[in-house]
């Protein structure tokens, strides 16, 4: 009896440790989940804090700066008719190394001086048949100095005697790299202090450049009051060539943090 009732409280006991240890297990695992919820806020918080988006602002500025044309572009064409298509092309050919030669002579370099087309057109008559064949040959040269280009232009023409056609002039700007230089300190001086007029205007301070995009743009060539014309009616004198001025322009687009 002893030992039954031994063996009874024996196994209370055991029951009772058991039913203590389920219910520390089934706390800690409450506990345990409690922390681990825990754990998890301040991670959310952070990752919504990294990912966020830095306050700025964004500006556009505008530079323009002028600058005297340094090169003056002459279109040529070289207009021949002639009975057969060799002959015409022949004929046309011996003008348009004739003006060629002038430039060149004058001080046109060969890498400026460039063909650009080349037309063979029959002139029909009744029936369908050529009655004869024009030939147009074109050229363009890039005259660097506008001092002595009037009179390179009137040699040209001579040269070419009654075939040659002037179709265009026009003054270019090339060497800009200096003027889009100061264009752009411009623009971005433009862009800072619009940024800082806003900032102040919300209680903020410009902070550090975040990006920077231009663009440039150069007027287009200025043409020159100088229209098409025969040989025959071309001045003997140097043709008076004015620069005048042209601008470089860059607009700049600018990101600003904020303070």
């Amino acid at each position: 009896m002893t030992i039954t009732l031994d063996g009874r409280k024996l196994t209370f006991v055991t029951v009772a440790a058991m039913g203590l240890l389920a219910a520390y297990l089934l706390g800690s695992s409450r506990s345990g989940a409690t922390v681990a919820s825990a754990a998890t806020i301040p991670a959310r918080v952070a990752a919504l804090t990294t990912t966020g988006t830095t306050a700025g602002i964004t500006v556009t500025g505008t530079g323009t700066v002028s600058g005297v044309p340094d090169t003056l572009r002459l279109d040529m064409s070289i207009v021949v008719s002639g009975a057969t298509i060799d002959s015409a092309l022949a004929a046309a050919n011996q003008t348009s190394a004739a003006v060629q030669d002038s430039l060149l002579k004058h001080g046109v370099a060969p890498k400026d001086l460039q063909t650009t087309s080349l037309y063979i057109q029959p002139n029909y008559v009744a029936k369908g048949q050529a009655r004869s064949y024009q030939v147009d040959e074109s050229m363009s040269a890039k005259l660097r100095n506008l001092h002595t280009a009037g009179g390179i232009v009137s040699a040209a023409v001579a040269a070419g005697g009654n075939s040659t056609r002037v179709d265009g002039l026009s003054l270019e700007l090339e060497d800009t790299g200096r003027l889009v230089s100061a264009a752009r300190t411009s623009a971005f001086d433009d862009a800072k202090t619009k940024a800082e007029q806003y900032a102040r205007a919300a209680g903020r301070s410009v902070g550090p450049v975040i990006s920077i995009n231009d663009s440039v743009q150069t007027d287009a060539p200025t043409p020159v009051s100088f229209g098409g014309f025969a040989a025959a009616s071309a001045p003997a004198m140097a043709v008076p060539i004015q620069a005048g001025s042209q601008n470089v322009s860059v607009q700049v687009t600018v990101v600003f943090g904020l303070q």
